[in-house]
């Protein structure tokens, strides 16, 4: 367990610096995107927090097979949506297995839904690795969340989908602002004062990425208050019986009774 909590606190600090350094470089620096580089890093990572995971029975072969299924749907659904206009139903199965079978499971789901979708859709970019960072990012605070049960679990995992749509949209915002390139009052600039370039990166957001990061917010929401219930039931209905974990398990019984 302190190897994977290491590997993803490991995955953390590569992940804030990741979307963060073009706001703390000097102006002589060269920028360039590091998606190639932060893919070498992240991928080893995924692989250790899985194989540990499955070395150290915390997630047997039904987990991995479930895993598996969720990982498909996932892939299918963010072919119905493709992202227009922010409708994204692939943050559905994402959100609801996260939250039923833990943070190694979240982090595995998170990371490998976006990469599997992204070969399936023709994702595939300089972007993917910081959409796999975010998706784990969002699959992890949905696992963190405190415990509550029925009707309440529902209305807090959809108010948590809205700030994790948010979220999702302004970090790969942030990733992609750098390099708009231009002379503009929300152009990324160089070496500029943190505040400037923070203020810029606002206005831009605020003007661009809420066109779709609102809807995606509603449409989640929308998804996990209509569809939440009977998803969550038949998961942790298998979680229960092919006993994942027995923390996971105890809760799901105190639930159940």
């Amino acid at each position: 367990m302190k190897r994977n909590s290491l590997a993803l606190l490991l995955v953390g600090v590569i992940g804030v610096g990741a979307f963060t350094w073009p706001l703390f470089i000097s102006a002589s620096s060269q920028v360039q995107n590091s998606g190639h580089w932060l893919f070498l890093f992240l991928l080893p990572l995924v692989l250790a927090v899985g194989i540990s995971a499955i070395t150290h029975e915390r997630i047997d072969v039904r987990a991995v097979a479930l895993l598996g299924v969720l990982i498909a749907f996932a892939t299918a659904l963010r072919t119905v949506g493709a992202g227009q206009a922010g409708i994204e139903p692939i943050w559905l199965p994402i959100i609801l297995g996260a939250r039923v079978f833990g943070r190694e499971f979240a982090f595995l789901l998170g990371t490998l839904s976006l990469f599997a979708s992204a070969l399936i859709t023709g994702g595939v970019g300089p972007w993917l690795p910081y959409q796999m960072l975010a998706a784990a990012t969002v699959a992890l605070g949905a696992a963190s969340l405190p415990r509550c049960g029925g009707r309440v679990e529902i209305f807090v995992l959809a108010g948590y989908s809205i700030v994790a749509s948010l979220a999702y949209g302004l970090l790969m915002d942030l990733q992609f602002w750098p390099w708009l390139g231009g002379n503009t009052s929300i152009s990324y600039v160089a070496g500029g004062a943190l505040t400037e370039n923070v203020r810029h990166f606002l206005v831009f957001h605020a003007t661009t990425g809420l066109a779709w990061d609102i809807p995606r917010a509603i449409f989640t929401a929308f998804l996990i208050l209509t569809l939440g219930t009977p998803i969550m039931r038949a998961l942790k209905r298998v979680n229960r019986r092919a006993a994942f974990s027995s923390s996971e398990r105890d809760f799901q019984r105190a639930e159940i009774s």
